[in-house]
């Protein structure tokens, strides 16, 4: 049976009342991210209020060696 474990990263949105995501910063991090194994599994958002994020929530997983 496979073992896993998991990473969470909290992506903080920009903007004076949030919301704002830099897709260059965050593809480039996402990217550094899959080349060391990670896989997103889950991705949400965290509402603020109207409906801007205040940040964005990504889970990874990656199998455990050994």
């Amino acid at each position: 049976m496979d073992n896993f474990e998991y990473k969470v990263v909290v992506y903080d949105t920009k903007g004076f009342g949030g919301g704002v995501i830099e897709s260059n910063q965050l593809e480039n991090q996402l990217n550094a991210l899959g080349r060391d194994g990670w896989e997103m599994v889950s991705c949400t958002s965290t509402n603020q209020n109207y409906g801007a994020s205040k940040s964005v929530v990504f889970i990874f997983k990656r199998k455990k060696n050994g």
